[in-house]
């Protein structure tokens, strides 16, 4: 069985983006961001909610054509093209780069997805890793969070039915007093 990973950055009150979908407090240190590009290469299968495929989609897929990449941003972009992705939305007809759409019931597929054979999944954006929260379907929770209140816009965590116990596996800090925390799931 596949595990889940749900990996998001994050503010210190709980936000993935602030108001207006401004991310700029979260832009990553070179250490951070080698991070998140090596959780890329490692991960076998990437599922993507459609706001989150429209903003990686929007950049990646050019990002070392770009003029200025740095060795790292043309190193990430290749991962992420290379990536197989799982895109969930009822919103758009097609997906590029290595991705396949999926249309159907989310909660379904991922169950689907998790008992076959193959690398680990990473689940992003916050509508469908709550599916996935609420179906008791995530594994591991990989969550960075940056020391900024930004004080609204886009929650990271869905209200809950039932409590998600933890366990504590990894703690990290980065540049800039940003922390990763590494839980996983009490079965």
């Amino acid at each position: 069985m596949r595990k889940l990973t749900f990996g998001m950055s994050l503010s210190l009150d709980g936000y993935i983006a602030a108001p207006g979908d401004d991310l700029g407090w979260g832009v990553p240190s070179d250490e951070l961001f080698q991070f998140w590009s090596d959780r890329v290469e490692a991960t076998g299968l990437a599922l993507y909610g459609r706001r989150l495929w429209e903003t990686m989609s929007s950049h990646w897929p050019t990002a070392d054509q770009q003029p200025g990449a740095t060795p790292a941003h043309k190193e990430f972009a290749r991962r992420w093209r290379d990536m197989p992705k799982a895109v969930f939305s009822s919103k758009i007809d097609t997906v590029d780069w290595n991705a396949r759409l999926v249309t159907g019931d989310a909660v379904t597929e991922i169950t689907r997805l998790k008992a076959e054979d193959g690398g680990p999944m990473d689940i992003g954006g916050p509508t469908l890793a709550a599916a996935a929260m609420r179906a008791g379907l995530i594994d591991e929770y990989a969550i960075v969070t940056h020391p900024v209140l930004v004080g609204g816009g886009t929650p990271c965590f869905p209200a809950l039915d039932n409590w998600v116990n933890l366990t504590l596996t990894e703690t990290r800090t980065f540049p800039g007093g940003v922390l990763l925390t590494r839980y996983e799931t009490k079965r």
